[in-house]
């Protein structure tokens, strides 16, 4: 991977470790949430072009993709710093990588000439969030979602969306929304993911186990701008 050694322009308060966690175990919500982010970044993030109402209204308005129809997102009731804009780059990284800063709920995707376009996340719970680097080596359209054996164990309910059993068909229920960025690290898949997500609530807090998730309308519009192979940071 191509990423800078530490970060030249911004550091982060806690980057203890770049390698990988263990094992993930899954992509579903539980009932249970971490409240607001901690600050990830030294500097305050500067927002070069933070949409309006009227652009909010269509950014995260009804969508209509791939044969379902994504409803619109109160984004009145989600914290406007979550709400998808261009800002200053605060990472430093090469153009088109991806850097998700865990502790403050902020996905980058770096561009080129200094800027990033920043979306708000839910990340995994304390205990199965997944840390290092990789790649974005499959990308999916509607994925199924298939739980790990492991999850299956401990909440046998899930044995009929089991590997074996196939998955569960996508739609606006599935668990990994509209779109899936899977990520691969030293060529092994990490099992962790960048998702689409039905449920709004949760952007901002900690409450899947262990992948990142988007609002459908975000996760679309990244899926759209990412590169192939793109390179991806997750810190903690």
């Amino acid at each position: 991977m191509n990423f800078k050694e530490p970060f030249s322009r911004r550091s982060f308060l806690s980057v203890s470790a770049l390698t990988a966690a263990s094992a993930l175990t899954g992509c579903a919500s539980t009932s249970s949430s971490v409240g607001g982010p901690s600050v990830g970044f030294r500097s305050p993030f500067s927002t070069i072009s933070g949409p309006s109402d009227a652009e909010l209204a269509v950014m995260y308005g009804p969508v209509e993709d791939g044969g379902f129809l994504i409803p619109a997102v109160p984004y009145q009731q989600i914290p406007p710093r979550y709400y998808r804009q261009r800002v200053v780059d605060p990472t430093g990284q090469p153009a088109g990588s991806i850097v998700v800063d865990t502790p403050s709920r902020f996905l980058y995707l770096i561009e080129p000439g200094g800027t990033a376009m920043r979306y708000g996340i839910g990340v995994g719970r304390e205990g199965f969030a997944w840390q290092g680097s990789g790649v974005i080596q499959w990308r999916q359209k509607w994925p199924r979602w298939k739980p790990p054996n492991e999850m299956v164990a401990r909440q046998p309910e899930l044995a009929k969306y089991s590997i074996e059993n196939g998955g569960m068909e996508p739609g606006l229920k599935n668990p990994l929304g509209a779109r899936a960025l899977y990520i691969f690290s030293n060529g092994q898949d990490t099992l962790y993911r960048l998702h689409g997500n039905p449920e709004w609530r949760s952007i901002g807090k900690a409450v899947s186990s262990g992948c990142v998730r988007m609002l459908n309308q975000d996760i679309i519009d990244l899926y759209d701008r990412v590169p192939n192979k793109a390179p991806i940071l997750v810190l903690q």
